[in-house]
């Protein structure tokens, strides 16, 4: 029960903690609630331990830090999930133990009362920034293998790249700014093309990095792809614990589709080095 009792004012320090920081009256009323929740359930709990339980202080830092770096959906999402655990022991209590029904009923409560803080600029643009990365990941895992091959030179296909990459974040930018102004979903035009182009351009300094510090072009193609896997599998990971997603089949969509232009591209470079010997 102490376990149970820890857990409960742990997260009513970090609920209370996120409802300082959220904007809007109406998310920061429901953390506010919810805190109260936990904290009541952490009453229930003394009243059988009959002793007091301090917070686990490193999980109130992590939960309220990850959410103030990635959002207070994604961060909340993650420690709910954390919860459900919880739901299955509690149900295995004897019926004596009343007050356990409550808690189940308030848990279940605050995932529905989570549905309601979706209202945020990093959620709410979420296409914008997966059409960034994806066309960032996609293109420029093209170029990079085509280039790689076609060049073999680490400071050309790196100058090459990033001339490439900028120029198609603009261009993606401009193309979600005018998408978004004709759509009358309520977004606005400069945030989704800011999200777009911010999202294309990160990746395409994540992608070229390892061809501005090494000299071997292949171990450099060969970093860049764990770079795109890595890219891949965090932001799938972040969007499935943020919108209640499958991360497995999103994940290996998008590697299958990045790998694939990558060795259709790859095999394009080593045609035109076979075709134009002397210009290579």
């Amino acid at each position: 029960m102490a376990v149970f009792q820890k857990n409960e004012i742990t997260e009513y320090h970090i609920y209370k903690n996120l409802s300082t920081k959220v904007s809007g009256i109406k998310n920061r009323r429901i953390l506010a609630q919810i805190a109260d929740d936990e904290m009541r359930h952490y009453n229930v709990w003394k009243n059988y331990t009959r002793k007091d339980v301090a917070p686990d202080r490193f999980k109130v830092w992590f939960y309220t830090m990850i959410s103030t770096l990635f959002g207070f959906t994604f961060g909340i999402k993650l420690m709910e999930n954390g919860e459900h655990n919880a739901h299955s022991v509690y149900s295995r209590f004897p019926s004596m133990y009343k007050e356990v029904n409550g808690i189940i009923r308030d848990e279940e409560e605050h995932e529905q009362a989570l549905l309601m803080l979706l209202d945020e600029d990093r959620l709410k643009y979420t296409g914008s920034i997966v059409l960034g990365l994806n066309d960032a990941l996609v293109e420029l895992m093209g170029v990079l293998a085509g280039l790689t091959f076609a060049l073999q030179n680490t400071n050309v296909v790196a100058f090459t790249a990033s001339i490439t990459g900028i120029a198609a974040a603009l261009s993606m930018a401009a193309s979600g700014y005018l998408s978004t102004k004709t759509d009358p979903g309520g977004k606005n035009p400069f945030l989704a093309s800011f999200y777009t182009g911010f999202a294309y351009i990160l990746t395409v300094l994540a992608l070229i990095s390892p061809y501005l510090f090494l000299v071997d072009p292949y171990i450099c193609l060969g970093i860049a792809f764990f770079i795109a896997i890595c890219i891949i599998g965090f932001f799938n990971y972040y969007v499935s614990v943020a919108r209640d997603l499958p991360f497995k089949s999103r994940f290996f969509e998008m590697v299958g589709i990045s790998f694939t232009v990558a060795a259709l591209s790859f095999l394009a470079g080593y045609a035109i080095r076979y075709a134009f010997p002397d210009v290579m």
